[in-house]
């Protein structure tokens, strides 16, 4: 993946992420990475705007988008040449409409890079893995980022000694009410079977999915 986006301009949803400066250094090949993230003010990124100030490496910019991950308007079909995004599509509360969003603007015969978190290593340890059929079924129900189905779930279940900056019960309750604006909550918990039955069901075509104790690493190929 490395060598592949060597001279390709791509697009991240949801970062700058410090897994692509160091462990996968795909920023310092790329020819451009342009961003997309929810809102102009964010929890991970504080005070964001539109235009040349996506800052994916010291001196080094991309488009920022300002947009929310399931309907990217602003970008035409077929526009980049590889998408990457780390940990941000257990945010999204319909992922495979983000999906979809995500393979329309990425060109055909090129790459998908995903990251996403492993339940092992992280305060969603005790939660059970989300079915593919809720999946699909918040994508045919056209759920949207309102939705709240899981906070019952994630009030109970969240491991908040693995979560400091979530405060105490109370500060990280209040915070999962106002998810709409935040969007801190992880609502769905995935598992290697998930990833590979939303991209099969999407049409990617799966390269490889590496699981570590963090993070299952996907790169997926849009034909």
């Amino acid at each position: 993946m490395i060598n592949y986006v060597s001279e390709k301009i791509g697009i991240e949803i949801g970062g700058p992420s410090n897994i692509f400066r160091s462990l996968i250094p795909v920023y310092s090949k790329a020819k451009r990475v342009d961003g997309v993230n929810f809102s102009n003010s964010t929890i991970w990124e504080g005070k964001i705007q539109a235009g040349k100030t996506y800052q994916y490496l010291p001196n080094t910019f991309g488009h920022q988008f300002i947009s929310d991950g399931t309907d990217l308007k602003e970008i035409e079909a077929e526009t980049y040449e590889f998408l990457l995004s780390s940990d941000c599509l257990e945010h999204i509360a319909n992922p495979i409409k983000a999906l979809l969003e995500w393979k329309r603007i990425l060109k055909s015969n090129h790459l998908m890079l995903l990251v996403l978190p492993n339940k092992v290593s992280n305060f969603d340890h005790q939660r059970e893995f989300t079915s593919f059929q809720h999946i699909v079924d918040d994508y045919n129900n056209l759920v949207d980022e309102s939705d709240m189905t899981h906070l019952r779930e994630i009030l109970s279940l969240h491991d908040l000694s693995k979560d400091p900056v979530a405060g105490n019960f109370q500060q990280f309750a209040v915070r999962s009410l106002d998810n709409l604006n935040n969007r801190c909550l992880h609502h769905h918990v995935f598992s290697e079977n998930l990833i590979r039955n939303m991209l099969d069901a999407i049409g990617l075509k799966i390269i490889s999915i590496e699981e570590t104790h963090t993070s299952f690493v996907t790169i997926a190929m849009k034909n």
